[in-house]
């Protein structure tokens, strides 16, 4: 089928529920950020496969809203159909809630499936157009029937994350969370890398996110495990069953929450719980509050740092031959973006407890390196030339952590404008790098530290500065982050100790080219003072910064100084993993400035 001729049996099916108005998402009912192929439903309505984005369809349009990251992707999907691209954060253009309010007739009824909506998103959604005159219908799945070879549920094996990782026993977390809920409470827990961090197990029903579907209910004593019948096995389940867990089937969960008795709460996060499964919660149980998982997980324990400290090491040898093969390839051939891709993925394997990418590379040259979320393809990918400009941002899941790395290198000699623009990314992500700050500061306080010599030349970026990264879990992780935009938690959640998160600020001129630097760092006690204590960041990834795009009279003896010392610590802790040819190449990409 069309793109075209799946809205017109959307269009009959809206008419038999009577719905003037039916809203797609990307989400699945985990509220995911990647999803498996089976919730792909807007993928599959509207042929856009990137991974943000929403379908409006109505009785005379069909629009996808989608942001910057994805406009000349969605574009070129939606070319053969009447699919109308809304491009988000755009002056004059309505995000498709508003779109919805505007152009929908007062009494018309609005259509969602409400297992991919939180309850927060219902709430807001049925507000807004409650405004305007306007009902919500959420209890509507038009997808299942017309998508007639829509891929199963994935029901993969789940694993143990041995304990030698993850640094803290199942049972011990178990009890802490049970410790901060209520008494006489269940705490019912929906999102997929927060089930894996709680019972110390992982799977591979999403790509490059090591987690499975389920759901988890915690009790005072027992807790239960909702997944798939083919994802535990009989070894495992004996595991589970003597630390008190209790598997049972996915769809057992409805089931579940409605026989817990009136008189004891079931505790929800309302922003992750989707809404079908909270209306199978009796009204009286339900206490709503904030996810007990998110902020201890984003606090890395001793053992997992140690392990991310030596998985940075093995994720620069993959790096550093791969980009040896690609110096010497360049100068034979044309190397297709896509196959660089599949060449770092193999240059990873060879490392060990590499288990596979942690998102699909990004390897942009020259103008692709603009595309902020570019995914090269190989009927379509550009050939890399030893003359342009290369933003590779990439990152691999290890049994022992998440790496996330982007280099912007150069072939051939750059131009003063690439030298200037790199070195002014570089100075903002050393300010950030460097900055010591109290207890308390939050990421939108440092945000500003990344950008504030971009600012100073007029320049910016359209993304935020960095974002939580887990434990061999999901490469993008709450709470925090560095982010400019007020008011999200990302930008509100102090860091604290243990965090590690993205450094990652960037530069991109459309049809010319893209910088990005981005390190992991974490987040570490700083000096006490009579004002207070202070903390700090320590870059953990190790790989050279490409100086030959480095203006050196831009930077401060400081600045200066901060290189050259990183590269010291990159040289120092990498060169013992190499050959003495792969040093000596190590060592000229590190070298004193």
């Amino acid at each position: 089928m069309t793109t075209d001729e799946k809205v017109q049996g959307l269009r009959k099916a809206m008419k038999t529920a009577g719905l003037d108005a039916y809203i797609i998402p990307s989400s699945d009912p985990h509220q995911s950020e990647y999803v498996a192929d089976h919730w792909k439903s807007r993928a599959w309505i509207s042929g856009f496969t990137g991974s943000a984005g929403n379908v409006v369809v109505t009785m005379d349009h069909a629009g996808l809203w989608t942001d910057s990251r994805y406009f000349i992707q969605a574009e070129d999907q939606l070319k053969d159909s009447n699919m109308v691209l809304h491009k988000l954060n755009i002056p004059h253009t309505p995000e498709h809630v508003q779109w919805i309010c505007e152009n929908l007739a007062e009494g018309s009824t609005v259509g969602c499936d409400a297992r991919l909506f939180s309850v927060s998103q219902i709430r807001r959604l049925e507000k807004r157009l409650g405004a305007k005159g306007l009902k919500l219908k959420t209890g509507v799945d038009l997808i299942g029937a017309l998508w007639v070879d829509r891929p199963a549920l994935p029901n993969k094996p789940v694993f143990e994350h041995a304990l030698q990782y993850a640094g803290q026993s199942r049972s011990s977390k178990l009890e802490m969370l049970r410790s901060k809920m209520r008494p006489n409470a269940h705490y019912l827990v929906s999102t997929l890398d927060d089930i894996a961090w709680m019972f110390n197990l992982r799977g591979s029903d999403v790509a490059c996110n090591p987690v499975f579907y389920a759901y988890a209910v915690l009790g005072k004593e027992t807790a239960y495990l909702f997944t798939g019948p083919g994802n535990i096995d009989e070894e495992l389940k004996r595991l589970l069953n003597t630390d008190g867990i209790i598997v049972k089937g996915y769809d057992e969960i409805p089931n579940h929450l409605n026989s817990i008795s009136p008189d004891e709460s079931i505790l929800i996060d309302a922003a992750t719980t989707n809404k079908q499964l909270f209306d199978a919660i009796p009204s009286s149980s339900v206490c709503e509050g904030k996810n007990l998982v998110i902020p201890a997980k984003a606090i890395k324990n001793k053992t997992e740092i140690a392990h991310i400290r030596e998985t940075m090491k093995r994720d620069a040898v993959a790096l550093l031959r791969l980009y040896r093969w690609l110096e010497k390839e360049v100068e034979k051939r044309g190397v297709p973006e896509a196959e660089l891709a599949e060449r770092l993925n193999d240059f990873r394997a060879e490392q060990d407890n590499y288990i596979g990418e942690s998102f699909d590379a990004i390897v942009g040259f020259k103008g692709n390196g603009a595309i902020v979320h570019y995914k090269p393809e190989p009927e379509t990918c550009a050939e890399i030339t030893n003359d342009g400009m290369l933003l590779l941002d990439s990152g691999g899941q290890y049994l022992d952590g998440t790496t996330d790395i982007t280099r912007t290198t150069v072939f051939g000699s750059p131009t003063t404008e690439q030298k200037k623009d790199f070195t002014t990314v570089l100075k903002g992500y050393i300010n950030l790098d460097t900055a010591k700050f109290p207890k308390g500061t939050t990421g939108v306080q440092l945000d500003t530290l990344a950008r504030i010599d971009l600012w100073k030349a007029g320049l910016n970026y359209g993304h935020g500065t960095g974002h939580g990264v887990g434990f061999f879990l999901n490469v993008h992780e709450g709470p925090q982050g560095f982010s400019p935009v007020p008011n999200t938690p990302r930008a509100n959640t102090a860091l604290q100790p243990g965090m590690l998160t993205s450094i990652e600020p960037g530069l991109y001129k459309e049809g010319k080219y893209g910088i990005r630097i981005e390190n992991l760092a974490l987040c570490k006690e700083g000096p006490k003072t009579d004002f207070g204590e202070f903390l700090e960041l320590e870059a953990v990834t190790l790989f050279p910064i490409e100086l030959d795009l480095v203006e050196l009279e831009m930077l401060s003896e400081n600045e200066v100084n901060w290189l050259n010392k990183y590269h010291e610590k990159v040289y120092n802790e990498v060169a013992p993993l190499l050959t003495k040819e792969e040093q000596a190449w190590l060592k000229h990409k590190c070298r004193a400035v």
